[in-house]
């Protein structure tokens, strides 16, 4: 009898265990995705808010739009993040700098925000530090959280790599930039990219003109996608940024309908060698503390994985006593 009763006390050991285990995956899966989730949502409302939201645009422009004089753009584009801080989050500093028919004279969002917190963000976001720059009477406060933990975690200084006179890709792999567009991006494009077009500045474009003449702007929509669209997006592929390099390397060879043309804005400018904020490791030090990382990360998991194997052997070593008596 008392063997019976240990077999029962084990088996719900076991069952308990089990649940533990399970919602505890799910919790974790839950986070990472919400995670990745956050990210992506981030970097459409950083493209277009009011399209990722699907609402209508304020009316007239940007209350900070009218410290500027340069850019002559006005209405809703004058609202987009991107107006202000470019497609490669530098701003004034970066392909929007004067002589861009995009200069404004904002500054940058790379490398600042490494310096503040992803509650800072939120708050100058909310136009706690001007109130000019205050979004949180149309963005939900959720969507404002998510804005900042792209803008904290997910930018890249595509600038190292890209050509300031030519704006072809320094270091790219076209061959694999062609499989990973063939695996990807062809179903939709097609295999010379101009099964689909859109408007870009004023003109009929495929994908062979975008990434010639704004390979930002296509790194940007590569790895984040498109607000409104179904498009693919490389970041939850599990892209790196040098992928995405490499696919924009290859689409700049696709047909464009133009010439190449020189970037204007980016000039003689040499790329800046600025450490990336929430990039992967880069020196011995870093690689030890993103590998400490991990292993406190999964401690949580191996002790409940422990538990478990432990109730399963006592069930097993129960019932084999129960067998012998």
């Amino acid at each position: 009898m008392k063997s019976k009763g240990l077999m029962k006390a084990g088996l719900l050991f076991l069952v308990v265990g089990l649940v533990v285990l399970t919602g505890w995956i799910g919790r974790a899966q839950a986070r990472v995705l919400e995670q990745d989730s956050d990210e992506t949502r981030g970097a459409l409302l950083y493209d277009n808010w009011y399209a990722a939201l699907g609402v209508q645009p304020p009316q007239g422009n940007m209350p900070i739009w009218e410290r500027q004089t340069t850019n002559t753009r006005s209405g809703a584009e004058t609202w987009r993040c991107v107006s202000c801080h470019g497609w490669d989050y530098q701003g004034k500093d970066g392909a929007y700098r004067e002589g861009s028919d995009r200069y404004t004279g904002f500054p940058g969002l790379y490398p600042a925000v490494a310096q503040r917190t992803e509650e800072e963000i939120v708050a100058l976001l909310s136009g706690k530090n001007d109130p000019q720059h205050d979004f949180s009477p149309y963005i939900p406060e959720a969507d404002l959280k998510a804005l900042a933990h792209f803008l904290k975690t997910a930018l890249v200084n595509d600038n190292e790599y890209i050509d300031p006179k030519t704006l072809k890709v320094l270091g790219g792999d076209p061959a694999n930039g062609k499989s990973l567009y063939e695996s990807q991006c062809a179903r939709c494009h097609g295999a010379d990219g101009s099964t689909l077009t859109f408007r870009f500045e004023g003109r009929d474009a495929t994908l062979g003109t975008l990434a010639l003449l704004d390979p930002w702007r296509f790194l940007h929509k590569t790895r984040f996608g498109t607000p409104g669209t179904e498009m693919v997006i490389g970041y939850e592929l599990g892209w790196t940024a040098q992928q995405g390099r490499d696919v924009l390397l290859y689409a700049q060879s696709l047909p464009s309908g133009l010439e190449p043309q020189q970037s204007p804005s980016l000039g003689e400018t040499v790329p800046s060698q600025v450490e990336q904020p929430g990039g992967p490791a880069r020196n011995v030090f870093t690689g030890v503390l993103t590998a400490f990382g991990a292993l406190f990360t999964g401690l949580g998991f191996a002790l409940i994985l422990g538990v478990f194997l432990i109730g399963v052997l006592f069930v097993i070593v129960w019932m084999i006593r129960g067998k012998k008596q």
